[in-house]
């Protein structure tokens, strides 16, 4: 591969792309984030039932695993879990 002639370029592309790359795994994460437990728990009960909790697809689909005590209802803390 022949060498640039003008290294500062190559500096500010890379910089660039470095941005770019860091901007959208912030977004893509951002859009894959758990919602937050007082967002979900519309009747501020403390728990979240399940049809709160399916309004979050991602923790809809963990729901069994994080309801501990098996009471079908997530506590702050078993939702902290997820």
């Amino acid at each position: 591969m022949a060498k640039s002639p003008n290294p500062m370029k190559d500096f500010i592309m890379k910089k660039a792309q470095s941005t770019l790359v860091l901007m959208a795994l912030a977004s893509s994460s951002a859009a894959f984030a758990v919602t937050d437990f007082d967002t979900l728990d519309k009747d501020s009960s403390g728990a979240l039932s399940p049809l709160e909790a399916s309004a979050d697809a991602e923790l809809m689909s963990q729901f069994s695993k994080l309801d501990t005590d098996k009471n079908n209802e997530l506590s702050k803390s078993e939702y902290d879990k997820a």
